[in-house]
């Protein structure tokens, strides 16, 4: 079962992030640090950055450095990782990063825990796809239970084996595992891209929020999260809607018209023939589908803007979510995906028609 009580939803920003390899990392990375900065005056409350190892046009390879950064120039929005690449680390690795990051953000990281799924990272690391799954739940077991211990560290499992315990020396401190700033340990989402998602069953089982991405359509989002509440109740878990983050294309501007026009050349209608392109060489266009049987070729733009692009003026968008949440249930976080600043005023109006007029619309609509 899951809670009826609900919360005002909240607004958070995802960034993967897109760029074109054309411009210059370091003004990509500027021009996401003063999206951070805006979204934080508008207040947005979380924001998350993706990691990718091997990509041009999705070039942060280690998202815990933008954050660091970030921390700097904000002082409320929470930041995290989304997701922390498990199979391509040593667990202990992840634990002290994340742990020694949790301290410097004075309790402002989230976690997002969870597979690299790009083809080069993969070869790159060493990290063979079939065992991802596994290797991410071997990861997340003993990344906690480092948190949680103390020394000596023994751990074996499939993938990795860690041994702490015979240069530990109680009397300088030597062989200790740093423990989060938050306690036990910083929120942890888990993401889901398909139907009876095996990520959302360990997810509910073991209490980690769901996490929906923006690449898929409403009705697979509307079975993560009843993946999820099914094996939340078969481990006596009681799933709470509010920690539901579903994440979603939005582009808005003073009319639908001029929304759809833009949207079909800019980096966001750009960012989704990329995918495609990409999903042609290998799994086909799937995850991109409404009903399974519809053929490839036609998980174009004109099929995406009426599912996972919401595209459009106010009223248009409002109308467009306020279905969504018919078909998927109410859940706690509205994820705003954002793409590289190609018109940057363009963006930032259309964030600030999502925090100052959606927002408040759409809350006022489901109270």
């Amino acid at each position: 079962m899951s809670t009826l009580a609900h919360q005002p939803i909240r607004s958070g920003m995802f960034i993967m992030p897109f760029h074109p390899p054309t411009k210059p990392l370091a003004q990509s990375c500027d021009e996401d640090l003063e999206l951070v900065v805006r979204a934080e005056e508008l207040g947005f409350s979380e924001f998350w950055i993706g990691e990718h190892h091997t990509m041009k046009y999705e070039p942060f390879v280690m998202p815990e450095l933008f954050i660091a950064r970030a921390l700097g120039a904000t002082k409320t929005i929470r930041l995290g990782p989304a997701p922390v690449c498990l199979n391509q680390h040593h667990p202990a690795h992840v634990a002290g990063r994340l742990a020694f990051l949790d301290h410097l953000s004075k309790g402002r990281l989230n976690l997002c825990f969870g597979s690299g799924s790009v083809s080069a990272d993969q070869e790159l690391f060493g990290a063979a796809p079939q065992h991802a799954a596994a290797m991410v739940e071997e990861s997340i077991d003993m990344i906690l239970k480092l948190w949680a211990g103390e020394p000596p560290y023994e751990l074996s499992g499939r993938f990795w084996n860690i041994s702490l315990k015979k240069t530990v020396d109680p009397e300088t401190g030597i062989g200790y595992i740093p423990k989060p700033y938050q306690q036990p340990h910083p929120p942890i989402s888990m993401p889901g891209t398909s139907r009876q998602s095996p990520t959302m069953k360990f997810a509910g089982a073991r209490g980690f929020a769901p996490f929906a991405h923006c690449l898929i359509p409403g009705n697979t989002v509307a079975d993560l999260w009843q993946t999820y509440a099914a094996s939340a109740e078969t481990a006596g878990r009681v799933a709470d809607r509010n920690e539901f983050k579903v994440a979603r294309s939005i582009f808005l501007a003073d009319t639908t018209a001029a929304a759809q026009r833009m949207v079909r050349k800019n980096s966001l209608g750009q960012n989704f023939e990329y995918i495609g392109r990409l999903w042609d060489k290998g799994p086909g266009r799937k995850n991109y589908k409404r009903d399974p049987n519809m053929s490839d070729a036609d998980c174009q733009l004109d099929y995406l803007l009426t599912e996972q692009i919401i595209a459009g003026d106010v009223d248009h968008v409002l109308s467009r979510l306020l279905t969504l949440i018919e078909e998927t249930g109410r859940f706690g976080t509205l994820v705003l995906m954002s793409y590289d600043w190609d018109d940057k005023p363009s963006w930032l109006r259309s964030m600030e028609l999502f925090a100052r007029e959606l927002m408040p619309r759409l809350n006022k609509a489901l109270a």
